[in-house]
């Protein structure tokens, strides 16, 4: 490990364009669909393309990253990915693609995600001291962060400038990046099991180690359920900036930026030393600050998109500093030899209920409102908040921090 600031700085190094060139797609294709139809029920269908392959993946994906080779199975996923992508172009630049076809190659990029992003995470315990854990978790962040300042703005430029098609090939130039940067970087791999594999034995074995510390059970129910309510309201920022604050792709694409700067800002705080406090009281902090900024969102008048900017900013900042104390808990709780397993339990697990969630959103927004979607859902998610500072066994897996840190 002691070469690890070297590894990481390679791995990053392609990781960034990846994760850029995917940001800058993602964008695209929503911004794309909601000038094409400006409807709810088709942001949510493509949110659920995007979310449904990977929660149902989950619980067997994890199984076979612990098995397999973590570098070899992260370069394979990219590369399926880019080929789906380029699949796609194909369709758009001969005229034939239709809508389904960007739902298919979302359910294609999740399914590829689902065995990615865990290996990614279960490699970290592998290459890093525990004590840098939570500062690897913050550089990721302000990459992501980044990608997310960066793809609304260029995805709305360049659908002025380009085609849809075109904009795809950038998601294959990403995968190609990021697959030629792990080719220099050796993962180690945590000594597998030399029994024949057994699906159910081994999906016991990755959900009894999310609940052999007491309160790890608890975090991750907390975590699912808050993300139950988030994932609906995140899917309506295009739509709340259309619909109520009267705005076009240009504020679209401005709240996006203002998010991604939060978190790039939220990632550098995470990143950039090691702090002597509790993560898992910054992990509840941040469950009240996203819930009030949703609140607070809903209640906004037609003219305070001011205002709304300013509240997704602080709802950005909270997501990095949640997500890099989050990861950095369960990678330094969790045996390395179930972390693939644990990872991919936790995505399908949240993903799962986000996803039904998600069905509901084309009613909540049509039937209910979508600023009473804003306000109710920011008010669950400050209760869950509250809820997570009185359980005690939640609360003192943050009494060792400080010794760690």
């Amino acid at each position: 490990m002691e070469n690890w600031k070297k590894t990481f700085g390679i791995i990053w190094s392609g990781q960034f364009v990846s994760i850029l060139t995917s940001s800058i797609v993602a964008y695209a294709v929503i911004f794309w669909m909601s000038l094409e139809t400006g409807s709810a029920e088709v942001l949510a269908l493509a949110a659920i393309s995007g979310m449904l392959p990977q929660s149902l993946l989950g619980p067997v994906v994890g199984i076979y990253i612990d098995r397999w080779n973590r570098r070899r199975t992260m370069i394979a996923s990219d590369l399926f990915i880019a080929l789906c992508t380029l699949l796609l172009a194909v369709l758009f630049w001969t005229g034939r693609a239709e809508m389904w076809h960007v739902y298919l190659l979302l359910a294609c990029r999740s399914a590829g995600s689902a065995f990615h992003r865990p290996a990614m995470q279960a490699s970290v315990p592998m290459l890093a001291p525990e004590a840098e854990f939570t500062r690897i978790a913050g550089v990721h962040q302000i990459i992501v962060s980044f990608s997310d300042i960066a793809g609304p703005a260029l995805g709305a430029l360049l659908l002025n400038l380009s085609s849809i098609g075109n904009i795809l090939l950038l998601d294959v130039i990403g995968a190609v990046a990021a697959c030629t940067a792990l080719l220099f970087v050796r993962i180690p791999n945590p000594e597998r099991s030399t029994r024949r594999p057994d699906l159910w034995r081994e999906f016991r074995e990755g959900f009894a180690a999310m609940h052999a510390t007491p309160g790890m059970g608890w975090l991750f129910t907390l975590a699912i359920a808050v993300w139950f309510f988030i994932m609906p309201v995140g899917v309506l920022f295009p739509l709340m900036t259309l619909r109520h604050f009267g705005g076009a792709a240009a504020e679209m694409s401005l709240v996006e930026i203002v998010w991604g700067g939060g978190a790039l800002l939220g990632g550098a705080i995470m990143g950039i030393r090691k702090y002597r406090v509790s993560r898992i009281v910054l992990i509840n902090l941040m469950y009240l600050v996203v819930g009030l900024s949703f609140l607070l969102s809903g209640l906004l008048p037609a003219s305070g998109f001011v205002c709304f900017t300013l509240l997704t900013a602080a709802a950005g900042i909270s997501s990095s500093v949640f997500n890099a104390s989050f990861i950095s808990v369960v990678q330094s709780r969790i045996d390395a030899g179930v972390l693939g397993r644990v990872m991919s339990l936790y995505y399908s697990f949240g993903l799962l209920p986000s996803t039904l969630g998600l069905l509901a959103t084309g009613f909540l927004a049509d039937e209910v409102g979508i600023t009473r979607t804003f306000v109710l859902a920011g008010t669950v998610i400050c209760l869950l908040g509250l809820c997570a500072f009185c359980i005690p066994s939640v609360m003192r897996l943050g009494h060792t921090d400080n010794k760690e840190q």
